[in-house]
C-alpha cells in the first residue's frame, strides 16, 4: 500500500519548516550580513552560558550566538548588527538600546526581556517568542515577525524610538 497524505503530513510540515529556515538564513547572508570570514575579529559564543554576563556597550556587530544560554545578560547599548542569534535564551535579558539592525534572531525567547529603545530595523525575528518584553520606543521597520507577536506586542507598544525617530506601533504596523 502506498502512504496517504495524512500519514505524510507531519514529515511535510517538517520538511516545510527546515526549508523556510533555511531559505531565510541564505537571504540573510545574501542580503546584508557580514560574512564571518570577512570579519577581523569573530565573535562566536555557539553553545555557551552567557547567563548574567555583561556585554553593555560591546561591539558584537556579526557576533554568533546560536543555542546560547543568555538568561538576564546585559546587552544595553550592545552594537548586535548582522549578529545570528538563534536557538536562544534571553530570558530577562536587558537589551535597551541595543541595535540588532539585520540580526538573525529565529526560534529565540525574549521572554520579559528590555527591548526599550532597541533597533530592530531589517532583523529577522521568525518564530521568536516576546511574551511580556518590553517594547516601549523599540523601533521594528522593515523586521521579520510572526503574525501573532505582531498583534501581541501592539496590544502594549508606545513610545518613538529616540535615535531612529520612528514610533514603535507604526514600525511594528499597528492599526
Amino acid at each position: 500500500m502506498f502512504p496517504t497524505f495524512k500519514s505524510l503530513k507531519p514529515t511535510l510540515v517538517h520538511l516545510l519548516q527546515l526549508l523556510i529556515i533555511l531559505v531565510l538564513a541564505w537571504l540573510w547572508v545574501l542580503l546584508g550580513a557580514s560574512p564571518a570570514y570577512a570579519q577581523a575579529k569573530t565573535i562566536n559564543y555557539t553553545n555557551t552560558q552567557l547567563e548574567r554576563r555583561d556585554f553593555s556597550n560591546a561591539d558584537l556587530e556579526g557576533g554568533v550566538f546560536v543555542a546560547a544560554e543568555m538568561r538576564e545578560a546585559n546587552f544595553q547599548g550592545a552594537n548586535l548588527k548582522n549578529a545570528m542569534m538563534t536557538n536562544g535564551n534571553l530570558w530577562g535579558a536587558n537589551l535597551s538600546g541595543a541595535n540588532l539592525e539585520g540580526a538573525l534572531v529565529d526560534r529565540v525567547t525574549f521572554y520579559k526581556a528590555d527591548l526599550t529603545n532597541a533597533i530592530l530595523v531589517g532583523a529577522t525575528l521568525s518564530r521568536t517568542l516576546f511574551d511580556q518584553a518590553k517594547v516601549t520606543g523599540a523601533d521594528f521597520s522593515d523586521a521579520i515577525i510572526d503574525r501573532y507577536y505582531v498583534a501581541m506586542l501592539c496590544k502594549t507598544a508606545s513610545g518613538t524610538n529616540p535615535v531612529t525617530g520612528v514610533d514603535t506601533r507604526e514600525s511594528l504596523g499597528c492599526k
